[in-house]
């Protein structure tokens, strides 16, 4: 598929932060390398967005860290997000490349909140710098850009430092008890699975051809976002693939622009995953719809039941060994919370396994393969996708360095 040269800015999670403010809680301050909170964990901000000053809320909220630098391309992001958390204007970073400046500055932490075609390389220059590193889902917008990720997160373990992706369903425990059920074979052998993601938003739309709008709104920007079904409905395949806990196959999928006027990605896909054991994973995504009701749904059925997540609904198991499970709290903003704690944990004991990056590249990978085959408008091999390293790059002329 032919990139245009298109961005806008994604406004679906304006709701759900709105609601999240009223419900943050302030923690305990915590102790810090065996000091008072005072001396917190001193972090730096890339990309000061709406999404990166909300979960900077939640940091600071929690009364063990401090930000000391933040970063972003546009000038006024980086001053708003310096005043709200008084930091210094000579430890606020500007234009494209302002993430190395702040890596090699003096903190401990570096937390990647950008559009998604910048995670791989901002990540490799936080661990390079010998930074810990929080990472937003998703991780990368292509296949090369994942196995950057898996190299950095391996290079982290090696350094001893932390490096966590920010997926909320895997730091909730309903999720994490129903994957250890089925994984213990409470539902049987596997028969085949389902995922779905409706939503009714778009995204900001606009034709603009300045270059610095089209990177402000970069939502319907393919290189910049990976498509809806890597920058949404990873989601959703996350949790398909925590079950199924394997690469699949091969994929075949159709979909397109119905609705969609701008930018260069659709609005609605249709996939089905091959995975190993005869398993088939349907996956449907659809956006842009008035009325529709959000829903990151996943499924798994078994021979002697079935395993039902909804990020917005209820976790629960049905059949010979049933699950009661219970209703998801709010999930977006108590997974976040959930993994600030689990950084904090690793970063001041010293656990580095840092095991969420290696499921993050598969559900990354298997988002990447769908969007693949979609395009392609037919089957495309886990080994194609791999060999092909294809690999997405925006237009940055006029931007500032």
């Amino acid at each position: 598929m032919k990139e245009k040269r298109e961005n806008f800015t994604m406004d679906r999670r304006a709701f759900l932060a709105g609601a999240a403010a009223t419900a943050m809680t302030l923690m305990k301050p915590g102790r810090v390398r065996g000091t008072e909170a005072n001396s917190a964990i001193e972090l730096g901000m890339v990309g000061c967005g709406g999404r990166g000053t909300w979960i900077a809320r939640l940091f600071a909220t929690s009364g063990k860290y401090r930000f000391v630098a933040c970063a972003d391309y546009f000038q006024d992001r980086v001053d708003a997000f310096g005043r709200a958390f008084r930091i210094p204007e000579d430890r606020r970073y500007p234009r494209l490349f302002g993430y190395k400046r702040l890596a090699e500055s003096k903190l401990d932490a570096v937390v990647i909140q950008s559009p998604p075609y910048f995670h791989p390389e901002q990540a490799k220059s936080a661990v390079e710098a010998g930074k810990h590193a929080y990472v937003a889902k998703p991780i990368a917008v292509d296949m090369p850009g994942c196995l950057s990720i898996a190299e950095s997160g391996k290079k982290a373990t090696a350094k001893k430092l932390a490096f966590l992706v920010d997926f909320q369903t895997r730091a909730n425990e309903l999720y994490q008890e129903a994957v250890r059920r089925v994984h213990g074979g409470e539902i049987g052998k596997i028969v085949c699975a389902e995922a779905h993601y409706p939503w009714s938003g778009s995204g900001s739309e606009t034709d603009s051809t300045d270059p610095e709008e089209r990177l402000r709104n970069w939502y319907c920007t393919l290189a910049l976002s990976g498509d809806v079904i890597v920058e949404q409905d990873i989601h959703t395949l996350d949790v398909a693939t925590w079950f199924l806990n394997a690469d699949p196959v091969s994929a075949s999928g159709a979909g397109g622009r119905g609705i969609r006027r701008a930018g260069n990605i659709w609005d609605h896909f249709s996939v089905t995953y091959r995975f190993p054991k005869d398993i088939t994973l349907t996956f449907t995504s659809v956006k842009m719809i008035p009325g529709v009701k959000d829903e990151i749904r996943c499924r798994v059925f078994g021979s002697e039941g079935m395993v039902h997540t909804d990020y917005f609904g209820e976790v629960f198991i049905r059949g010979n060994k049933p699950y009661e499970g219970g209703p998801v709290p709010n999930l977006y903003t108590t997974g976040a919370q959930a993994n600030i704690e689990e950084f904090y944990r690793c970063i001041t004991k010293g656990d580095y396994a840092n095991p969420t990056v290696a499921p993050s590249v598969r559900s990354n990978l298997t988002s990447v393969l769908g969007r693949t085959a979609a395009y392609a408008g037919k089957p495309v091999t886990w080994d194609e996708m791999m060999r092909a390293q294809e690999k997405l790059q925006p237009d940055f002329t006029g931007l500032k360095e």
